[in-house]
């Protein structure tokens, strides 16, 4: 099987029936198939008959331990060995019909069956009925060469069939005049070309209507559809039959007349130590007096008296799950006539949880190990809050701000956190109760940095108090840090870096107060909308927009606080607003293919007292595995200005470079290889550039009339290994515009040949990355 073809779309998706055909060629690249080499590789290391018979003894063995085990079923041995007996099994099921690893890593020949070519046509011609074409058709042909199979499959669509009219009919007048009142948001438009997805979400609505409206027997079972046709004319006038129920007359509505909550004893222990509780016509039944009525409450959305709402009770089920208090959350309706019984059921999950991570982490240039470990206390002051202790430790390469290489940096964190389940706002008690569909959280953290890297030693006391929120189904997340405060001292710093940062004061450039001891604090807010669940890259087209705003030092203004601008500082104050828009999308070409690409800009600006510098943490930097790859990692920018040379007259890109602004694009293409791997195609483009003119940078500065101009590109091929639950990156980078060049001279993609493949010294940047770029 070497081709598939399907001739004859005119009106149709064609990327919907490519992805109907069944058979599918093995993926090629340079006319050769990497995952058909890999299969036959590990085919030769495979005997299934070895495979089954494996299987089957131990499957045998598996049947005495059962035996035993129902004599003596508390046997911790033989628990054991049925445990590992069923694992071995599960290996050797998978390995018989799927091959061993390597056979699993590769992909098998794809041979030609005609059977498959037969459904194919089915599935084509199914499509194309249910998208309005009743008069399609769909054969196939196929065409040999070299033991190579081209099938195609010749289409004629037709004209398309257009609905005329809709008709809804039902003996329930309350049931017509609820449709009537929400006919606008239809899914069926007359004068549009049929099309049964449509009915298909049509179906799904009225159900949702209905449900949402009292109705809670309801279900779409009892709308059906009859279409009919003319053929002549070319339309369809389709009948929207609302069914009577078989256990009544009529649909009607119920109501909720109660609503019980109850938290089952983890244990018998509790059963006789029953706390009732009533709290807004809500009848509590907790095992012991550790839990909040009032915060349970905020979160259920099922009122007594009103009618019954499915979405109500799916959000009440959400909104108590979000407070990771329980195990989980059951609801359950009791029926009376007309009237509904709520029942709430739920279990304590575990008072404290410990979770340890051991891994890799990778934010610059090479990764490194680290270990975290977090304590977490659930409900500890029995109103819902949780109370968490972190701590982490990790080592990384990070390329040295003072010379060429990589060398090791070390962190080590640790902190305290608060989470409570509302806002705390003083003098405001009815938040409670009117936010809780909004996961309302306040958070409060108190934590120390230790920062080792090789130019400078940092430590760093961080105080947090925060509010966070989201809409419904979290499409939209909120964060207001109201108050972020931060102690930074670097008591030590290399003496390389102490004359670089004391160069470029002489120069004008002040960077040096950055690492003078400070108190930094601000207000920012974020917004993260996440359009159809981006981040799950199986899914349909998505997209992230983040938007984030911080004003910094703003509490200064109200006192006389030394500006940094005067003689014989010793101790720094910062002022500053800062502002970041980042836009993600991914838009997938077929279940193999995909493009992706990312736009992002940030602005910061220094005022007051801060006498044109911005603590170091709050500049933008470019260039590394999440930036412009071709560059390494802070050492992009800005705009034009030129970086130090080395030996043979190449740039050394030795010092990191901090910035004010960055504009940034990146696009790539994804594609699926075989087995675990894929491969990416990208192109980035992007800088950063300073406000204002720096003396100690020449063409740093943000200019409208030049900043297209120094817009740097880089562009390459990446290798990822994608095994779900972690993606390994391997991107190879190389510069195509250097906008430190002079004009006429940054284009230095030409640089690469076959003398000199990577191009010249620096020109080439191998970035490995956890997780994709964007």
């Amino acid at each position: 099987m070497y081709d598939n073809q399907i001739t004859g779309i005119e009106k149709s998706e064609k990327e919907d029936l490519y992805g109907l055909i069944e058979q599918v060629p093995n993926t090629r690249f340079l006319g050769s198939s990497l995952g058909v080499t890999i299969y036959r590789i590990g085919l030769n290391f495979y005997d299934s008959t070895k495979v089954a018979t494996k299987l089957k003894l131990s499957e045998e063995k598996l049947a005495v331990i059962n035996a035993a085990r129902d004599t003596l079923p508390e046997e911790k041995k033989l628990l054991k060995k049925a445990d590992k007996l069923n694992s071995k099994i599960e290996g050797l099921e998978k390995k018989l019909e799927f091959g061993n690893a390597v056979m699993r890593t590769g992909n098998p020949l794809v041979i030609l069956d005609s059977a498959e070519a037969i459904t194919t046509v089915n599935n084509l011609k199914g499509y194309l009925v249910n998208h309005s074409f009743f008069d399609a058709t769909v054969t196939y042909e196929v065409k040999t060469k070299k033991k190579k199979a081209f099938v195609t499959y010749p289409i004629t669509e037709g004209k398309p069939y257009v609905l005329d009219s809709v008709y809804t009919r039902s003996e329930n007048p309350e049931i017509l005049k609820l449709l009537q009142l929400n006919s606008e948001k239809s899914h069926l438009d007359e004068g549009s070309r049929y099309n049964q997805e449509d009915i298909i979400q049509e179906r799904d609505r009225l159900e949702e209507l209905l449900k949402n409206s009292g109705f809670y027997m309801f279900s779409k079972s009892y709308i059906n559809y009859i279409a009919y046709q003319d053929t002549a004319a070319k339309t369809i006038s389709l009948e929207q039959v609302i069914q009577k129920p078989t256990f009544t007359d009529i649909h009607e509505v119920y109501t909720i007349d109660s609503i019980t909550f109850r938290i089952n004893p983890p244990s018998n222990e509790f059963a006789d130590r029953r706390i009732q509780e009533k709290f807004r016509n809500i009848d509590f039944s907790f095992y012991r007096d550790h839990y909040s009525a009032k915060v349970l409450a905020s979160r259920i959305f099922l009122q007594t008296g009103q009618p019954y709402s499915r979405t109500a009770a799916i959000e009440t089920q959400r909104q108590l799950s979000n407070l990771d208090l329980f195990r989980f959350v059951n609801i359950t309706f009791d029926t009376l006539g007309t009237s509904l019984t709520a029942n709430i059921f739920t279990q304590p999950n575990q008072k404290y949880q410990l979770t340890n991570q051991l891994g890799l982490t990778v934010t610059e240039q090479l990764p490194g190990p680290f270990f975290s470990t977090s304590l977490r206390n659930r409900n500890f002051f029995r109103a819902g809050e949780i109370l968490e202790f972190n701590f982490r430790a990790g080592l990384e390469g990070v390329a040295s701000a003072t010379g060429q290489g990589v060398y090791q940096s070390s962190e080590v964190s640790t902190g305290v956190t608060v989470i409570f389940p509302r806002f705390l706002i003083p003098f405001a008690p009815a938040t409670l109760q009117k936010f809780g569909r909004y996961n309302p959280n306040t958070r409060t953290r108190l934590s120390y940095i230790y920062t080792n890297r090789p130019e400078y030693t940092r430590n760093s006391v961080n105080g947090l108090f925060s509010y966070s929120w989201a809409t419904a189904k979290n499409r939209v997340l909120y964060t207001l840090n109201a108050a972020d405060m931060s102690y930074i001292r670097t008591p030590k710093l290399q003496d390389e870096f102490r004359d670089i940062l004391e160069d470029l004061q002489d120069d004008g450039n002040n960077l040096i107060w950055s690492f003078l001891p400070s108190f930094i604090s601000s207000i920012s807010g974020q917004s993260i909308i996440n359009f159809n669940k981006y981040g799950d890259f199986n899914s349909s087209k998505a997209s992230l927009l983040r938007l984030f705003a911080e004003s910094g030092g703003t509490t200064l203004n109200l006192f006389d606080v030394r500006s940094n601008a005067e003689p014989g500082i010793e101790y720094a104050n910062f002022q500053w607003v800062k502002a970041q828009v980042d836009f993600r999308r991914y838009y997938p070409l077929d279940k193999d293919q995909k493009f992706a690409y990312r736009l992002n800009f940030g602005w910061a600006a220094p005022y007051g007292v801060s006498a044109g510098i911005l603590p170091y943490e709050k500049y933008f930097f470019a260039g590394g595995g999440t930036s412009i790859r071709a560059w390494q990692a802070r050492r992009l920018g800005p705009g034009s200005s030129v970086p130090e040379t080395g030996e043979g007259g190449e740039y050394d890109y030795t010092n990191e470079q901090p910035a004010e602004m960055i504009l940034e694009s990146m696009l790539e293409y994804r594609r699926k290889i075989f087995g675990y791997f894929d491969m990416a195609l990208f192109v980035d483009i992007g800088n950063s550039w300073v406000i204002g003119y720096d003396a100690a940078r020449p063409g740093a500065d943000f200019r409208y009339d030049r900043f297209y101009k120094e817009l740097a590109v880089g562009t390459g091929i990446g290798v990822r290994m994608d095994f779900d639950f972690l993606v390994l990156r391997l991107d190879l980078a190389t510069k195509a515009v250097d906008p430190a060049k002079p004009e006429g001279d940054r284009w230095v993609l030409d640089n690469i040949n076959f003398k000199q493949p990577f191009g010249v010294r620096g020109q080439t940047v191998l970035n490995f990355g956890i997780g994709y770029p964007f």
